[in-house]
């Protein structure tokens, strides 16, 4: 399966795209190389601001940008874009609805080197209770070039979570990305597993192993966790025996919250793969650190089995 990085395809359709629009900005926290907003940079010196290691100041500095009619993107690994910047987003951008583009690199634990302090485990429970925010997480490179230029579309607050690695292309390259709007990836008639980021894959990993066991899985990306469209979610979830959500975050406000809230009376038994209120730890590999936390295919396959049974 091809895979593609995130960050470099997020960084390459910012470029284009400031290519295409003047008003686009770009504002940074010491961290150009990683975000890979340094495409921009070279290119557009001029619209784009080092603020250092200051996400208050570059949200603010954000704010008062779109209110001359700018589009701006700030920058930064995500537990510090979601948690640094907490009270400048709160006040200075989604009260007024003010048309900031917030992108939080690196995140869930997908910085393993770096440990608890730079693992946002918490960042979509964060954003999402936020009014007026709307929250994105991407499953692949695909999707986040699709995302990335609808958000630009989009007039208002917007988060936008960016893995730090390769990802496996699940989006179809001819598949519209809409805000809001659930996608299926496989179609199953047992049971479905709904998921976002790198869980997506890992979903689909699992379901060809359970095809092996004769349990029809369908894999459900939902990419849009705010706005969500309650119908689609009910509609997948329609005749399922069993209900898994997986998520690179934790249980605690994220898409297992979603998922249990749209369908609460429905009767369909529910299982959620997720972070068990814990904070992340420094490991040697990604994939050390997502066995570790039970965020793997084979641990999915696992939780089907005792659901259905």
């Amino acid at each position: 399966m091809k895979t593609q990085n995130q960050r470099q395809v997020y960084g390459e359709t910012l470029l284009d795209l400031g290519r295409q629009n003047k008003n686009i900005v770009v504002l940074e926290a010491d961290l150009g190389k990683s975000t890979m907003t340094c495409l921009f940079e070279q290119e557009f010196p001029e619209r784009f601001f080092e603020m250092g290691i200051g996400e208050a100041n570059m949200t603010s500095f954000a704010a008062g940008l779109s209110l001359t009619g700018k589009i701006p993107f700030t920058n930064s690994f995500a537990v510090f874009a979601s948690g640094r910047a907490f009270d400048q987003i709160r006040q200075s951008i989604s009260i007024p609805k003010l048309n900031v583009k917030i992108i939080g690199s690196s995140a869930g634990l997908s910085d393993f080197g770096d440990g608890a302090t730079h693992q946002s485990v918490e960042d979509i429970a964060i954003m999402r209770a936020i009014p007026n925010m709307t929250v994105l997480a991407p499953a692949d490179g695909t999707e986040v070039r699709k995302m990335t230029r609808k958000i630009c579309e989009y007039h208002g607050p917007v988060y936008m979570r960016v893995n730090r690695h390769d990802l496996p292309d699940v989006f179809p390259e001819d598949q519209d990305f809409e805000i809001g709007k659930s996608y299926l990836v496989r179609d199953g008639s047992d049971v479905v597993i709904f998921a976002y980021g790198i869980m997506v894959s890992q979903a689909l990993q699992a379901a060809e192993q359970l095809e092996k066991e004769s349990v029809s899985t369908r894999v459900v990306n939902v990419s849009s966790l705010k706005p969500i469209e309650e119908n689609g979610i009910k509609k997948f979830a329609s005749g399922m025996k069993g209900i898994i959500t997986a998520e690179e975050h934790s249980l605690i406000g994220g898409l297992a919250s979603v998922i249990t809230y749209i369908l609460r009376g429905s009767g369909i038994p529910v299982s959620a793969i997720g972070i068990d209120d814990k904070f992340g730890q420094s490991s040697h590999g990604y994939g050390e650190l997502l066995e570790a936390y039970g965020l793997s295919a084979d641990n999915i396959v696992r939780s089907v089995r005792e659901l259905i049974n």
